[in-house]
C-alpha cells in the first residue's frame, strides 16, 4: 500500500523484485495506491478504498488505512493475501508465511520496556489473512470510529485486540520477522566499530522507527546522539 510522497516507485519496483526471489511458484503482487506513475508493470496497481470518516479536526487517517485490505470485496480479489510494508528488506525463503497454521498471522509486536501488561499487539508489517474474511473489522471501525481513536493508539493495536478477543490472532514464528531497530544494530558503545548484522534465521527485516532502508545503507539514523555504522548487506537484499 502506497499513499502520499514518502515512498517513491522504487519501493514497489524492489518489494517485487525481492518477492521473486525469494518465493517460489505464481504470485500477484498488488499494490493499493494513490499514484501508479513509476511502478513496474508486473505489479497490479488498484485504488485505495475510501475509508469513509468523519474526522474530527486533527485527526488524520494516516496508517488506519491498512483497514481497508479486510474490505468484504476488495476489488474482486480472492484468496489467502501477505501484507507487507514497502520499506521491508525480505531476506529468506516466504513460502513459509502462506503455509503457516493460522486464520490471521501478524508479527508479535517487538517488546518496549515502557509498556506494562500482556503483549498482545502485533506490528502489522506482515500479516496474512483471507480476503474477505475479516470485513467485521472494517466495518466495527467505520461504526465506531470515536471509540477506536480513543481506545487504541494505531491500526494495529485495534486490529490485534479485535482478532484476540474472537480468537483468530496468531504469530509469526520467532525470527521470522527481525526488526532492524532491535535486533540487527549492534548494542552501545560496540554500534560505534560494528556493522549491524542480519539475525540468523530471519526471513524479513522490518524498519520502523527512525532508520529506513536507505538509511541503514548510508549510515544514519534520524535521532540525535544515536549512531550506526552503514549495513552493507541491505545492498544485496535491496535491489530490483
Amino acid at each position: 500500500m502506497k499513499w502520499g510522497t514518502k515512498y517513491g516507485p522504487e519501493y514497489v519496483n524492489r518489494l517485487y523484485a525481492m518477492v521473486r526471489r525469494h518465493l517460489s511458484g505464481d504470485f500477484s503482487l498488488v499494490c493499493l495506491t494513490d499514484d501508479p506513475a513509476g511502478i513496474r508493470g508486473e505489479v497490479q496497481c488498484l485504488p485505495i478504498p475510501p475509508l469513509n470518516l468523519q474526522l474530527q479536526p486533527g485527526q488524520r487517517d494516516g496508517a488506519w488505512k491498512k483497514l481497508t485490505t479486510f474490505e468484504a470485496d476488495l476489488h474482486g480479489l480472492t484468496g489467502t493475501a501477505l501484507f507487507l510494508d514497502l520499506d521491508v528488506v525480505i531476506v529468506g525463503a516466504l513460502d513459509g508465511f502462506f503455509t503457516q497454521p493460522g486464520d490471521f498471522l501478524i508479527i508479535h509486536d517487538y517488546p518496549r520496556f515502557w509498556r506494562f501488561g500482556p503483549r498482545i499487539v502485533g506490528n502489522s508489517s506482515v500479516y496474512r489473512f483471507t480476503l474477505g474474511a475479516h470485513a467485521d473489522v472494517l466495518a466495527y471501525f467505520r461504526s465506531h470510529l470515536q471509540e477506536v481513536l480513543r481506545n487504541h493508539r494505531n491500526e494495529q493495536h485495534f486490529l490485534s485486540h479485535f482478532l484476540h478477543r474472537q480468537g483468530k490472532l496468531a504469530y509469526w514464528p520467532q525470527g521470522w520477522c527481525a526488526s532492524f531497530k532491535y535486533d540487527c544494530i549492534p548494542a552501545w558503545p560496540t554500534n560505534y566499530w560494528r556493522e549491524p548484522l542480519m539475525p540468523e534465521g530471519a526471513r524479513i527485516v522490518i524498519f520502523h522507527g527512525e532508520v529506513n532502508p536507505p538509511d541503514a545503507l548510508a549510515g544514519q539514523r534520524n535521532k540525535r546522539l544515536r549512531h550506526i555504522r552503514p549495513a552493507r548487506w541491505v545492498a544485496e537484499a535491496w535491489k530490483g
